[in-house]
């Protein structure tokens, strides 16, 4: 498992851009040498975890929990012949692109070591927004990328570090419960209904991801539906 590409973006003012400033920094390229690494702090305060990445929207993206954002460059190899268009790294906006990692396979809580110092949380999938779709510009970007529910993933640092381009990547930690990326996406998404079963993965999924499955359980409840 090898780390191909560490990409960061700068803000620039787009049409698209879902931010209050019309900026994003969706549009990551590769950069040469190393990049640190850091936890950068609670979210709507915090922005990216990588040096010298800029983020507009900190609403709804950055943050401890979502402070890297990780894809397969098999999955971006997928895309690139669905679409019939070339996909470098970075063209999902993701911090990292690797390869032989199954990004979406891997369980809420996993660890991955990057380098010799870089360990890495799995939190949660990316969900699309408009910004995405702009960034791409394919009509209905949205509605498609979830239904092939391969997101990528979100992680948080658990020991900061230095990574470059060609860094090996190993799992340090895999949890014994089996609530993957996939499995949390599609319970965000498209089928709410496995919300519950999100639990199981504790205090490592994403606390806004947690809420929704507290608050779906205390409805249903109240209606009668679950016991």
């Amino acid at each position: 498992m090898e780390l191909l590409s560490v990409n960061i973006g700068r803000r620039r003012v787009v049409e698209y851009a879902g931010s209050r400033s019309g900026s994003t920094g969706i549009d990551k390229r590769p950069v040469r040498g190393p990049v640190l690494v850091t936890a950068p702090g609670a979210k709507g305060v915090g922005g990216s975890g990588l040096a010298g990445d800029q983020i507009s929207n900190l609403r709804h993206h950055g943050g401890n929990d979502q402070a890297v954002y990780a894809y397969a460059r098999e999955d971006l190899d997928a895309w690139q012949e669905t679409l019939g268009r070339p996909l470098p790294d970075g063209s999902f906006g993701e911090n990292l692109t690797m390869s032989g990692v199954d990004v979406t396979g891997a369980r809420i809580g996993e660890r991955w070591q990057i380098g010799s110092d870089l360990v890495l949380e799995v939190t949660s999938g990316r969900i699309p927004c408009r910004t995405f779709q702009g960034h791409l510009d394919e009509p209905g970007w949205v509605k498609r990328f979830t239904g092939e529910g391969a997101p990528g993933a979100y992680l948080r640092v658990i020991v900061a570090g230095e990574i470059r381009a060609g860094d090996a990547v190993r799992i340090v930690h895999r949890p014994e419960h089996e609530v993957t990326v996939g499995l949390q996406f599609r319970a965000v998404t498209t089928e709410k209904s496995l919300l519950p079963r999100l639990l199981a993965a504790g205090d490592a999924l994403h606390p806004e991801t947690t809420e929704r499955a507290r608050r779906y359980l205390a409805q249903h409840a109240a209606e009668g539906l679950v016991t």
